[in-house]
């Protein structure tokens, strides 16, 4: 049961963290957003999720490119929800380019976001973790974090990183009641994703359909899009007691794309 603890979901605005979110709002635990989007659409999610789901949703637009606002992020959720039971690294942003041409200001805004903010909130939320013998780290990785793809240097980068942080994390936090583990989905529809569809029907002049179909047939052997709810559900499960021997694990949620 994770029913009265408390989790913030970074990058939960829109994508995979907003359907974390809610499922972990939906679970009982008390919530802390993050993410950017027009304020009146983030306080209807916010309200939405907290009328719904008759549980305390906060908000804090951290910029997580910044360490001070990271450990901002944690101290407010701490203050305001009493402390930080569960911890979901997720926000995330993507350039396509190779690496002649990859633009070193994408380079290190990627690094930044999908890698470095993951160390700075864990870093910040761990100490009381430990006072309490309690806490879930999960990160949210991808397939990206396992195998490569071209054009994808700075993100393929990150979530190698981030699957390396997971283990570290994992060994140092092992016997002391708090895990963590890192989630890597394969192609989910997302924003970002959609971004990628559009990018594949506009360069072979073919239909955003056929542009998702070619898209999941190249890698994912399912041929079907992960959901954001397919995610919230395995998240919400290492959130509970039952989890507490899953620590360091890297773990696909892909459609069979790393059986290949």
């Amino acid at each position: 049961m994770i029913k009265t603890r408390t989790a913030v979901v970074t990058g939960s605005t829109s994508g995979i963290g907003k359907g974390i979110a809610r499922t972990l709002a939906a679970s009982g635990c008390s919530i802390m957003l993050n993410g950017f989007g027009e304020p009146a659409a983030i306080e209807m999610q916010r309200a939405e999720l907290a009328h719904k789901l008759h549980t305390q949703v906060l908000y804090h637009g951290a910029d997580l490119s910044n360490r001070h606002e990271c450990v901002s992020l944690i101290g407010a959720a701490r203050e305001q929800l009493g402390s930080v039971d569960n911890l979901v690294n997720n926000a995330g942003v993507q350039h396509v380019s190779p690496v002649e041409s990859f633009p070193p200001d994408r380079w290190h805004a990627i690094l930044a976001i999908n890698l470095t903010a993951a160390f700075h909130t864990i870093q910040t939320a761990l100490p009381s973790m430990r006072q309490r013998a309690w806490g879930r780290i999960l990160n949210i990785a991808s397939t990206h974090g396992l195998v490569a793809s071209v054009g994808k240097a700075a993100y393929v980068a990150a979530k190698h990183g981030l699957v390396g942080l997971t283990k570290v994390v994992a060994l140092e936090t092992a016997g002391s009641g708090i895990t963590c583990n890192a989630i890597c989905p394969g192609w989910v529809s997302t924003p970002l994703v959609e971004e990628q569809i559009a990018a594949i029907a506009k360069k072979k002049n073919i239909t955003h359909e056929e542009a998702a179909r070619d898209m999941l047939l190249e890698k994912q052997p399912t041929g079907a899009f992960t959901t954001t709810e397919q995610i919230g559900a395995l998240v919400a499960f290492l959130c509970t007691n039952e989890a507490s021997n899953i620590t360091g694990a890297s773990l696909p949620i892909d459609g069979g794309w790393l059986a290949q």
